[in-house]
């Protein structure tokens, strides 16, 4: 019987299907284990072959631990909202739903036919009402929320008006946007809107002004990782710093949490190093400035108060309140002409762009230890998120400073003893003096750091600041609010509707407020979000419904939100979802979560280091302060999978012999012989093993209908090169394609074989054969397909046999474990060879390689399982372990040089001493052919490495 794998993959997805072999339950008598993947966006344009790399990892790792014993979840849904789909229907009128909903259908079919073992009745799409009810009912719970500095949770915002209603905010320590200051007295004289107003610097979910990457093209705001170079990733249209009244989340409430909790996850270092930076914890202290000539001073945040003698300047963000304030007359019109710039900066380009701009406000700042006047600039390299928006600039002892100072010609004035002021050395090292530049000028009350070590003059200026009241001593973070409303329409609607201007929740029980209807998809022509073109789209509050916006008469019925959440809301939650995914009482049931618990392998890319992971662990952490989540970190161990690159193929048209009609191609190795040839990028799927198909090529385009070709051998050569996948580049290969030419088995292992799950690497499919080889190979241990005949047999296997078998399985265990999964394929290509070589088809070695081929290539492993008469799913099958008895070697190869140069190869005992091997060696009648008529000089034996017999 020949390997047919069409059907046999096609006839075991299909009963995997019937008998719902991947359905999982919650089960108190086995152990669980959580499987996860990244929330995939499905896209119209279907899978390519680097896509499933990361669901091939944990699919493997999944099934092995089902085999182990665990009851496994791996689950799989759709981050199903997003930009594509709407401007698909702004371009076409479609409604994204249905584009939508073509795209996860055919995603569905392309993962199907990969063998995943996915338990599909747990699938969720964010842009299901059932779905997103939960999501609206967090954001809700976040609303009525504030956070308690003092527990280090989010409390019920009730509590925080009951202190309000005896304290006011005396004795308050809660996170906030600005610090208050009020009595009991003048809260409750408040009018019921600036209560509502005053509760908004507080809520964690809450409406504030923020600036924002504000695209007119789209019509909406986007996130930074959706701009680059100050264009949209999707239509290239131009973006600009805007300050918009928004949705945020208070996630810096939660800042110091987020770096505690990276200390109890299984992570790589580089992610949670990207994210101690992104959080960015800093000790430091804030220091009070003067206007010069003013009464008016501002705050600074400074992690280095005892730079103090060396600041030469001052900086603000241009977003700053301050640059109005402190921008003279004179200076205006140089400093407009600067911010206009800087409206088309994104703050990701200001951090890693370290070009040097910036413009003098008119302003000087006055220093509270010396007196002295110090100018006042803008600069983009200062956010107005971080600290307060505004720094002292030391260019002595930091690099930005630095290179700012040297393009404007500002004052450098360095604090360290004989310090090299430059470019290298800008960071004082712990033990060297500190030598104040204003030594023997009047400082304030006669202040010094003369003699002072870095540490200690750190400690001196911060207690010398606050007991003088210049300042306080204060830990900031980097990490800001996120901005969570989007003017989309496709998106989840915010369940809030106005009154009096003021934001108020739509009653728990009425959720989930659905997306409506609407007939065009971009904003209206006022300006307003696409939902501003929607008909019924306001709230009464008399029948708890949604109703027509002429009804609207604010006093009954009020305009409902216009913005809709942002992406990253639907995927923030999701793995708790997936634990109980039908539930309509609840997110999860306290009984699945409390199983689950966690997940316990999350898989995906590292390009969501900053975003996803961010806030999914925040809105994890919320939920756990409700007793929602059991666990305060949603993911315990996280892998990042590579990219697999595209192999590009390139034909090479002779410029100086080409015509429009007809254009001549020479074959890559023959491109020297001509002075003018240009590379041009051919469809992979016209190529194999890098020889084009010169027909195929012509049918390809009208253009190359008449192409001529400059042939070596008789072929066309491509030229090739590693680039990105792309449509392009003509380098995107579908997986459909493998899977009908080669099998999903043999995609399943080549795309493992390629290299480490978490390192980059070229796709080749010149390579894949191998792999298809080997699954024959494997097969043939069964099945002689020269004479048609099952060939297992019960014959006692080999010392041979059973050593290459355990030692198959101690490598494959000990490699899943690890996730070095292409070694593990490498150690079966062995085996397979050692076992094919021994003749040795043994019912249990071969069983046994069944199981452990299994995780891997499960169809072929599910054929043969019950072709051995087994009954049960081979998912199922007890994972072996493995016997060191038989892999305790009994003899040792080593080879023998004479004067260092390998002669011949020897068999020694594995036990045999040094004594032993050597006169074994000498006795050897192969010896004598090259020690007869010499003196041997002396014998080096290294035990299980070397023989070397020095003769003259």
């Amino acid at each position: 019987m020949n390997y047919d794998f069409r059907e046999i993959e096609k006839k075991w997805q299909k009963t995997w299907v019937e008998q719902k072999t991947y359905k999982v339950t919650e089960d108190a008598n086995r152990k669980k284990f959580y499987v996860l993947n990244m929330f995939p966006y499905p896209s119209g344009a279907g899978l390519h072959v680097g896509h499933p790399l990361g669901y091939i990892a944990s699919d493997i790792y999944a099934r092995y631990k089902r085999q182990c014993g665990f009851n496994v979840l791996n689950p799989m849904g759709y981050d199903a909202y997003g930009l594509p789909a709407e401007q698909y229907a702004i371009k076409t009128g479609q409604h994204p739903a249905i584009t939508t909903e073509a795209n996860i259908n055919h995603y569905r079919e392309q993962l199907d036919k990969i063998g995943f073992c996915f338990d599909w009745d747990r699938e969720v799409r964010t842009c299901d009402p059932g779905y997103y009810h939960w999501t609206q009912w967090a954001f809700q719970k976040m609303f009525m929320s504030f956070y308690d500095n003092g527990q280090q949770k989010a409390l019920p915002i009730s509590q925080l008006v009951e202190h309000f209603e005896k304290q006011g905010t005396e004795g308050l320590n809660v996170a906030q946007s600005e610090e208050l200051s009020f009595t009991a007295d003048e809260w409750k004289a408040m009018g019921e809107k600036q209560k509502e107003e005053t509760l908004m610097n507080y809520r964690i979910a809450y409406k504030g002004e923020t600036m924002v990457n504000w695209c007119a093209g789209l019509g909406t705001v986007l996130a930074n990782d959706e701009v680059v170079e100050g264009v949209s990733v999707r239509g290239g249209f131009p973006v600009v710093q805007k300050k918009m009244s928004q949705w945020c989340l208070r996630v810096s409430a939660y800042a110091q949490r987020l770096l505690d909790g990276l200390n109890t996850v299984e992570w790589s270092d580089s992610i949670k190093e990207t994210q101690r930076n992104w959080i960015g914890r800093s000790e430091g202290t804030e220091m009070q400035f003067k206007i010069a000539g003013t009464d008016e001073s501002f705050t600074i945040f400074t992690t280095r108060a005892d730079t103090i003698f060396g600041v030469t300047f001052m900086v603000l963000a241009p977003e700053s309140e301050l640059v109005a304030t402190m921008t003279t007359a004179e200076q205006k019109a140089e400093v407009d002409q600067y911010l206009d710039y800087v409206k088309s900066r994104t703050e990701l380009d200001r951090m890693s762009d370290h070009k040097v701009t910036g413009v003098f406000s008119g302003s000087y700042a006055v220093n509270p230890f010396t007196g002295e006047n110090i100018p006042v600039w803008i600069s983009e390299y200062v956010l107005a998120g971080y600290g307060t928006g505004a720094i002292m600039a030391v260019p002595a002892h930091d690099s930005r400073d630095y290179a700012f100072a040297k393009h404007f010609n500002l004052p450098i004035i360095p604090l360290i003893e004989g310090a090299d002021v430059s470019e290298e050395s800008f960071d004082a090292k712990e033990g060297i003096v500190m030598n104040s530049p204003v030594a023997g000028k009047e400082t304030l009350d006669g202040f010094s750091l003369n003699g002072c070590t870095v540490k200690e003059a750190i400690a001196k200026t911060k207690e010398f600041v606050t007991s003088h009241h210049l300042g306080r001593v204060k830990v900031n973070y980097r990490l800001r609010d996120a901005i969570f409303s989007r003017q989309r329409y496709w998106g989840e609607p915010f369940p809030v509707y106005y009154k009096d201007g003021m934001p108020q929740m739509i009653p728990e029980e009425c959720l989930p407020i659905q997306l409506p209807e609407i007939k065009e998809y971009k904003p209206t022509e006022s300006g307003e979000p696409p939902l501003g073109r929607a008909e019924k789209w306001a709230w009464d509050t008399t029948k708890n419904e949604v109703v027509d916006k002429t009804l609207i008469d604010n006093t009954t019925v009020f305009p409902i939100d216009l913005y809709t959440m942002p992406g990253f809301a639907g995927s923030s939650a999701y793995y708790l979802r997936y634990m109980d995914p039908h539930n309509d009482k609840q997110l999860v049931s306290e009984k699945a979560d409390e199983y689950w618990r966690h997940v316990d392998l999350y898989v995906g890319g590292t390009e969501h280091a900053t975003g996803h992971l961010i806030y999914s662990r925040f809105w994890n952490k919320v939920l756990h302060d409700y007793n929602v989540s059991c666990e305060e970190e949603p993911y315990q161990k996280l892998i990042n999978q590579g990219m697999i690159q595209g192999r590009s193929n390139f034909v090479y048209r002779v410029n100086e012999l080409s015509t429009a009609e007809k254009p001549v191609f020479v074959s890559a190795g023959l491109r020297k012989n001509y002075k003018d040839v240009t590379p041009i990028h051919a469809w992979v799927n016209l190529v194999k093993n890098d020889i084009l198909d010169i027909e195929a090529f012509k049918n390809w385009s009208p253009e190359y209908k008449n192409a001529e070709f400059i042939l070596e051998d008789g072929k066309y050569v491509c030229g090739w090169a590693i680039e990105k996948m792309s449509k392009s580049m003509y380098n995107v290969v579908n997986p459909d394609d493998i899977v009908n030419d080669y099998g999903a088995d043999t995609l399943r292992l080549y795309e493992m074989f390629l290299g480490p799950v978490e390192a980059s690497k070229p796709w080749d499919t010149n390579g894949i054969d191998g792999c298809f080889r080997f699954l024959k190979k494997f097969w043939n241990l069964f099945w002689d397909n020269r004479t048609d005949q099952w060939i297992v047999d019960e014959q006692e296997p080999s010392k041979e046999s059973l050593k290459s078998v355990h030692k198959l399985i101690k490598k494959v265990t000990q490699d899943i474990e690890s996730f070095s999964y292409n070694t593990s394929i490498s150690a079966f290509m062995i085996c397979v060879n050692e076992l094919g070589q021994q003749q040795c088809h043994n019912r249990e070695l071969l069983r046994t390689l069944v199981i452990l081929v299994a995780p891997f290539a499960p169809h072929i492993a599910e054929e043969l399982w019950h072709q051995l008469g087994e009954q049960t799913t081979v998912c199922d099958a007890q994972w072996p372990e493995w016997n060191e008895k038989y892999l305790v070697e009994n003899e040792i190869q080593m080879t023998v040089s004479f004067n260092g140069k390998a002669r011949f190869q020897k068999t020694f005992a594995a036990n045999a001493t040094k004594d032993d091997i050597e006169k074994a060696t000498l006795e050897d009648e192969r010896s004598n052919k090259y020690t007869e008529g010499k003196n041997i000089v002396k014998v080096i034996v290294v035990p299980r490495k070397i023989i070397n017999i020095v003769i003259k």
